[in-house]
């Protein structure tokens, strides 16, 4: 009982350009639209927080896709693997077989420096029905990284720009504070990432961008950021040097974590 393969279009931008309109504007061939907004859950007092939904919304959005649980999934975006990295997440989180679920390097822009065919056209849908079983494994909580700081039973690492994580920079977010959770190690997510073609550098120099942060083999490690987006980007790409890592993220983020009260 093989599945289709779907193709989807996870483009998401946090502020200025919009991800939708992109899309309608032009994609790959057949893609669907994923909504990281509304594939996410708000918390009303953390604006532009980005928390998991309840597994029988996501079961609706995903059936609403027209996506079923034999598909294998490739996903794109137009923003350096960020939110394609993040729905990636979330497939898998949500039981999709991580074999099945692929990022496509490079992206969207990759794909039309190639010359490849783009669309205008609206995808035709027919909407299937899915079922999620959540890897609760996959995800801490903001008890789970204080009481961290102490006991130490796994590594933190923020995939924020240097500046944001040395507190040097303000945030993007209203009433957060700058700096960074206590005993976390920085490793930008675009230090990972090919800037002229948007794709993630080699498997030989993502080992040294891992190592020059301690990390080579280790399984207890978790990735966090400003609001559990680009830690995916370091999610999937630790996997790739380190397959037996199953991808962990704080996800409630700095945007929770160093909210003012």
């Amino acid at each position: 009982n093989l599945g289709k393969i779907k193709i989807i279009d996870a483009s998401w931008h946090l502020e200025t350009k919009n991800g939708q309109a992109e899309y309608k504007k032009e994609h790959i061939p057949n893609a669907i639209f994923f909504d990281l907004e509304k594939s996410s859950k708000q918390d009303k007092n953390l604006p532009h927080s980005h928390f998991l939904p309840e597994k029988e919304r996501w079961e609706l959005k995903v059936s609403e896709m027209g996506i079923s649980n034999n598909d294998t999934i490739v996903i794109y975006d137009n923003s350096f693997l960020m939110s394609a990295c993040r729905c990636w997440f979330q497939f898998i989180y949500y039981g999709h077989a991580p074999k099945l679920v692929h990022v496509l390097d490079g992206g969207f822009e990759k794909w039309k420096s190639e010359n490849k065919k783009i669309s205008t056209e609206k995808t035709k849908i027919i909407k299937s029905k899915y079922y999620a079983k959540e890897n609760k494994n996959m995800v801490k909580n903001k008890l789970e990284i204080k009481n961290n700081i102490e006991k130490k039973e796994f590594i933190l690492v923020d995939a924020r720009n240097k500046n944001r994580f040395l507190g040097l920079e303000s945030e993007p977010r209203p009433n957060v504070r700058s700096g960074s959770i206590e005993n976390s190690k920085s490793l930008p997510f675009l230090d990972l990432i090919n800037k002229k073609y948007k794709t993630l550098l080699p498997k030989k120099n993502l080992e040294e961008k891992f190592s020059s942060i301690g990390l080579k083999n280790q399984k207890n490690v978790v990735f966090t950021c400003g609001s559990s987006v680009t830690a995916s980007v370091l999610g999937l790409a630790y996997k790739e040097i380190n397959n037996n890592y199953t991808p962990t993220i704080y996800v409630g983020s700095w945007s929770e974590y160093g909210k003012i009260k």
